[in-house]
């Protein structure tokens, strides 16, 4: 595996992607991270560090907000141009990339992936209603993706837990047992933070792999 940073040029700012490529790479995993933190988020750094192993390059990005190093996100308006205008950048190896992301990110990904032409969409710890607020709900998002699309869902997430989500939608949801918004697990739990990370990488690693691209 090697490791690259490059600069994109976006029509809202400067964005940043730091790539994790594999040897020998069958496909891209895109993923940003989300209105709370960066990419430097444990679930993120997981999957970087892991997939490649698999014929996976993994592309980190950092919106352009973030690069500014502005605290508060962008509006979804501008979250999706910047995606759009990082996408070229993504497609330049020539393989098919899949669109992800951790919360905001997850939720821009969907909203996106069907325009960009995205081969699946990765949605980590996807915000399905703000806390304490289900009627709020931001299903239509994840309904609407219209491309294979997996959930990876911690199962105490205030966001959302696994059990909210809609029954019957065209997408694969796998649930972190005990994990929070961040998949952080809680001592007591019986399950160590690592064997938390290890479920996402495997879960992420084994549709990826079965992914028709």
């Amino acid at each position: 595996m090697s490791t690259r940073t490059q600069s994109v040029d976006t029509p809202a700012g400067e964005a940043r992607i730091t790539w994790h490529t594999a040897r020998t790479a069958r496909l891209v995993l895109a993923v940003s991270h989300g209105a709370g933190g960066g990419i430097e988020a444990r679930d993120l750094q997981a999957l970087a560090a892991a997939l490649p192993a698999h014929g996976i390059t993994v592309a980190l990005v950092e919106q352009p907000w973030r690069v500014a190093g502005k605290k508060v996100a962008a509006a979804p308006k501008v979250l999706d141009e910047g995606w759009h205008g990082l996408w070229p950048a993504l497609a330049k190896p020539g393989l098919p990339v899949v669109a992800g992301g951790r919360s905001a990110g997850a939720r821009v990904a969907c909203r996106t992936a069907a325009a960009l032409g995205a081969a699946g969409v990765l949605a980590l710890a996807f915000p399905l209603h703000p806390p304490g607020k289900p009627e709020k709900s931001r299903a239509e998002e994840l309904l609407g993706a219209g491309r294979p699309t997996l959930v990876v869902q911690g199962g105490r997430d205030p966001f959302g837990r696994p059990e909210e989500f809609p029954q019957g939608g065209a997408y694969t949801l796998v649930e972190i047992p005990h994990g929070d918004h961040g998949f952080a697990v809680p001592k007591r739990a019986g399950v160590t933070q690592e064997a938390a990370l290890a479920l996402i990488t495997g879960a992420v690693a084994e549709w990826l792999c079965a992914l028709e691209v």
